[in-house]
């Protein structure tokens, strides 16, 4: 079975949710956080993981 989760990645200035992705939680602890474009601020924003 795998342990791998879909995650949501939310813009940090607009607090729009944008994107998802996988995350195994076993192997990595932290929040995820990437530079990614956000269609609603226009622009490349950081995305961090947002809650459930």
């Amino acid at each position: 079975m795998k342990k791998e989760h879909i995650v949501k990645l939310q813009c940090t200035e607009c607090k729009q949710i944008n994107y998802y992705t996988r995350r195994n939680k076993k192997l990595v602890e932290r929040k995820l956080e990437f530079k990614k474009y956000c269609p609603w601020c226009r622009k490349h924003t950081i995305h961090k993981e947002g809650k459930k």
